[in-house]
């Protein structure tokens, strides 16, 4: 006997999920079924209303601040559950009444057309490293703005550092001799410089975390091969690896680089071709450490003492690629430089290759995953 499939649409919340019913075909309605609670056991009273033998329930809800813990948690009693972004769910251009209820409806019915597409969902270890390397992230973002704050304060009373650079030893004693007029503008100065040294060393453990749980993690083998590009520090292939993933269940360089917003926007008609800057949709976190990687590419190409060490152990397929990746991106940069484009531009334009032949490099050391 077939089973009947209802499709159910989830606009979720931390405190209340909206639930709608489409049933299969396109004759019958999408109907709103109620608001039930936030947490998963609400959830799991309505799956057992609504499953029965002959019904077959197949469930969809936005990517949001409530995370996976309803995707894994359907998946594991073998319904079918699917995460899409808010920003690839189609809208009508002359509808402007949003709310729970109608965005619950909206993906039932959605889902049951087949115009939806789920994004990729992490494993739980996965999640894990991506949570470490983002907590990293926030506390270099912390730490700058800790900078930031302390010598906008030294400025504004009239301290200028006169060295080369910032945050030296030499620079911290600097700002160690500065005596402040009154005692309260001295206890505010400690103050901000015993947060960004808190922070700073904040920065250092959570890089120690990341540097003793990586040979444990399954993906460790990519990490490491990913290191044999110029640029990519472990903190940068682990960044890359935690929100991305198996890179290979991207079909080609160029899907995984649209993926990450480094492709040009493009509005065209006609005879009429415009292209502008780049998207910038997908993933903010590894744009940006490409972005960070590719400014390395400005000198030429050459195998440092740190580099010939990362690379020992490495196969000789993704030695050839980093170094071909190296001979492309550096005679690449200099020569846009040399056309007058701006440094910005191509930054980017490097960053986009450079993600393309991490792609390669996965495909050369992770094959059975494709």
């Amino acid at each position: 006997m077939k089973k009947h499939t209802i499709f159910v649409g989830l606009d979720v919340h931390k405190d209340s999920i909206d639930v709608a019913l489409a049933d299969t075909g396109r004759e019958g309605d999408v109907r709103f079924y109620g608001t039930i609670g936030g947490d998963l056991e609400s959830l799991h009273r309505v799956v057992r209303k609504l499953g029965r033998k002959e019904t077959s329930l197949r469930f969809v809800y936005e990517a949001g601040p409530c995370g996976y813990d309803i995707y894994r948690s359907l998946t594991k009693q073998g319904f079918d559950c699917m995460v899409v972004a808010p920003s690839k769910i189609p809208r009508k251009s002359g509808d402007r009444i949003k709310n729970d209820r109608r965005d619950a409806l909206n993906l039932a019915r959605l889902h049951r057309s087949g115009e939806l597409t789920p994004v990729y969902v992490p494993s739980e270890e996965d999640e894990a490293m991506r949570d470490l390397t983002r907590g990293r992230e926030d506390a270099v973002k912390a730490l700058r703005i800790a900078r930031q704050v302390l010598l906008a304060f030294l400025l504004r009373h009239g301290y200028r550092y006169s060295g080369r650079s910032y945050w030296t030893l030499a620079h911290w004693n600097w700002i160690a001799d500065i005596k402040m007029p009154h005692r309260a503008q001295q206890i505010v100065l400690q103050e901000y410089v015993h947060t960004a040294r808190e922070l700073l060393e904040r920065v250092h453990r959570l890089t120690r975390q990341i540097q003793e749980l990586i040979p444990s993690w399954q993906m460790a083998p990519l990490v490491t091969a990913l290191q044999a590009l110029r640029g990519v520090s472990l903190v940068i292939a682990a960044t890359t690896v935690a929100e991305l993933g198996d890179l290979t269940r991207f079909d080609s360089a160029k899907q995984i680089m649209a993926y990450l917003g480094l492709v040009p926007s493009e509005h065209s008609s006609g005879g009429s071709t415009r292209r502008g800057s780049i998207t910038k949709t997908g993933n903010s976190h590894v744009r940006r450490v490409l972005t960070e990687a590719a400014h390395t590419y400005r000198h030429p190409a050459r195998e440092s003492r740190v580099m010939v060490k990362r690379l020992e152990g490495l196969p000789k397929e993704v030695r050839d690629i980093a170094w071909k990746a190296q001979l492309r991106l550096c005679g690449r940069f200099k020569r846009l430089v040399a056309k007058g484009k701006h440094t910005n531009t191509v930054v980017t334009a490097t960053a986009r290759e450079l993600a393309a032949f991490m792609w390669a490099i996965a495909c050369a050391i992770l094959p059975t995953h494709r």
